[in-house]
């Protein structure tokens, strides 16, 4: 090859109608498997033929992209883990939209690095944080910032309340004498475990608060346990409120933990990952009573808001101690007196991420699409559904509620009298198993005061009533074939 043939090599395509064409049938194929999900198993086990087309040796040379479409079509697609399907409960998976799928397109075609300076996505990304600052009641000075999950989400935010507090961001923790503790109840969410191995604080310096009958924060067990801790030296830094439990949907009383967080000088983390979400539906928005007044707030759109994975959102109350843990200056980023470097936001000052996707494209789509009294609908109807799901569980001889279902989330049991403990412990687990291996829905498990238990999360927008019915009979036929 020559010089001059080499410098002309290029990955654009060599025939834009073939790729054009290719691109269009993409897109029908798309919409008809998000127009026939229902009819679908809402999820399968990948075959080995599937597995064996996914381990092959790394290629030297390319082939057809549309071979490589006809294998993805074959191989990958249907294999997925189910969530668009109107009965996948597992987990709190959101099911995405069609809006946010072909946002996600035109997102991916501009391919641009929004970390900051003057461009249109800093400025979508920043609309976006004000309307979250606007319905959830923050002061228009707070600052926030999307990430990649709520795990990253409370990790961005646990880090400003430990710099905060602590002064830390300079220094390190290596100069601290004092034990530096962070208190959660007993339900947190295992991404706060995470996120104080990571801050260096220790996973041990996570106080754990015991909870009521309801699961929610005993807030007279959490002051106990900060005047404890200060009398033996220790030092309190921070309380991480729970504004729906992963494993019930329970919420913490987040008004009176505000009060204690004043009174003891304490930053306030709210975990909202789905629940603040609830703050959205004015009959549902007194359950999260307290969320405005948190110094830091971590939650996910791609849970109830059904925004295409991934996407999750961080807000801080005071924007200065927000800067100083991520704001670090370097040349490279100065701003200039004009061109690409005169202004705009640097979100890159707010999180560890300097490179970021422009995933404020779909939020700022969706939420203009369909508006957030349409979400609050669907919020309702999710919530809604789920106590038609209890009730209906509570009215079947051989299902049992295990939690109180406060908002989304129903755990349940089959049982039957006359069997161990251990017996319907296997049987769960078995009716589950079977649910997911036979495609008929997809609920996940929970162990609940020392039970296991089918969990369903619900927060899919294209659920009915009519399913939950399928479900609760469908549970009761497979336990009723394996006890016998």
């Amino acid at each position: 090859m020559s010089q001059s043939e080499g410098d002309n090599e290029t990955l654009d395509p060599g025939d834009w109608n073939e790729i054009r064409e290719l691109g269009h049938r993409m897109l029908d194929d798309v919409f008809d498997d998000l127009e026939r999900v229902r009819s679908r198993h809402v999820w399968q086990r990948l075959p080995d033929s599937a597995k064996a087309s996914l381990k092959v040796s790394a290629p030297r040379s390319g082939e057809s992209l549309e071979d490589v479409y006809e294998s993805y079509r074959e191989n990958v697609e249907p294999y997925a883990l189910g969530n668009r399907h109107p009965k996948f409960w597992g987990w709190v998976i959101g099911g995405g939209t069609p809006v946010g799928m072909l946002a996600d397109m035109l997102a991916s075609s501009m391919n641009t690095n929004a970390g900051g300076f003057e461009q249109s996505s800093a400025y979508v990304e920043k609309q976006v944080i004000d309307w979250f600052k606007e319905v959830f009641g923050f002061p228009a000075e707070a600052t926030g910032l999307l990430v990649t999950s709520g795990s990253a989400a409370n990790l961005t935010c646990l880090t400003v309340g430990r710099d905060a507090v602590l002064g830390s961001v300079e220094a390190g923790l290596a100069e601290m004498v004092k034990k530096p503790y962070v208190y959660a109840s007993e339900q947190v969410h295992n991404s706060v475990d995470k996120a104080m191995g990571v801050l260096g604080l220790g996973r041990t310096a996570l106080r754990k608060v015991r909870t009521h009958d309801d699961y929610s924060m005993n807030t007279g067990h959490l002051r106990d346990l900060i005047r404890s801790d200060r009398d033996s030296g220790a030092r309190p830094v921070m309380v991480v409120a729970t504004a729906g439990t992963v494993a019930t949907g329970a919420i913490d009383d987040i008004e009176t933990i505000a009060d204690i967080c004043e009174e003891e000088g304490l930053w306030l983390h709210v975990d909202g990952a789905f629940g603040a979400m609830a703050g959205l539906s004015d009959d549902l928005r007194p359950l999260v009573k307290g969320m405005n007044r948190a110094d830091s707030l971590a939650f996910d759109l791609h849970k109830w808001m059904s925004v295409n994975f991934d996407a999750a959102c961080v807000i801080v109350r005071n924007a200065e101690k927000h800067m100083q843990s991520f704001a670090v200056q370097g040349s490279y980023l100065a701003a200039l007196p004009g061109g690409v470097a005169v202004g705009g936001y640097l979100f890159s000052d707010l999180g560890i991420d300097l490179s970021r996707g422009f995933r404020a494209l779909k939020a700022w789509m969706s939420i203009k699409s369909y508006g957030f009294d349409k979400y609050a609908r669907m919020i309702e109807k999710n919530v809604a559904q789920a106590k038609y799901l209890a009730h209906i569980v509570e009215k079947e001889e051989s299902l049992e509620l295990a939690a109180p279902v406060p908002l989304n989330i129903v755990c349940f049991r089959y049982v039957k009298e006359g069997a161990s403990a251990d017996e319907l412990d296997e049987i769960n687990q078995n009716i589950l198993v079977r649910l997911q291996e036979d495609g008929l829905a997809v609920p996940s498990g929970v162990r609940i005061g020392g039970k296991f238990a089918l969990r369903v999360a619900n927060v899919n927008h294209r659920s009915t009533r009519a399913d939950f019915d399928d479900l609760v009979r469908d549970v009761v036929r497979i336990g009723d074939e394996l006890i016998r």
